[in-house]
């Protein structure tokens, strides 16, 4: 099981949405870079400006950022879609045998280990910025082109 494609979607719907300051944004023009339903990049829309991202209004097609790009991590983006609540990225299964060494000890064992995990990768999210990620994207594209 990975981590829910909503975190991806939201950098890619952030990331064209920078790219295409000079378009219109439209839910069915991200959902045909994202590849998926509109309906899906409205739900992600909504939590991204729920978050305070992004900036939509109902009835008028097209987004826009609601930040600079440096101004956006990649933390900011996990939290505002939700992928996990806080230090729940790891999951403990419940009941375990308390007749069992291992069954008894292993919650207390692990769970600490598993915050350790989880605190390290969204200290590394905090780090980067859609402004790491558009400039990556942009840099691509120029040694693609002929």
């Amino acid at each position: 099981m990975s981590i829910s494609s909503r975190f991806a979607v939201g950098i890619h719907i952030l990331a064209l949405i920078d790219l295409n300051k000079e378009g219109t944004s439209s839910s069915e023009f991200l959902a045909s870079s994202v590849n998926t339903n509109s309906a899906v990049i409205r739900k992600i829309m909504g939590m991204l400006k729920k978050a305070g991202l992004v900036e939509v209004h109902p009835g008028i097609a097209g987004a826009k950022l609601a930040k600079k790009l440096s101004e956006i991590t990649l933390l900011d983006v996990y939290k505002a879609v939700s992928v996990v609540q806080e230090k729940e990225l790891f999951s403990v299964h419940d009941n375990p045998n308390p007749k069992c060494p291992v069954g008894r000890n292993i919650q207390n064992t692990i769970e600490p280990l598993f915050t350790a995990a989880q605190l390290a990768m969204e200290k590394v999210l905090g780090s980067l910025t859609l402004e790491d990620v558009v400039k990556d994207i942009v840099n691509k594209e120029k040694k693609i082109k002929c």
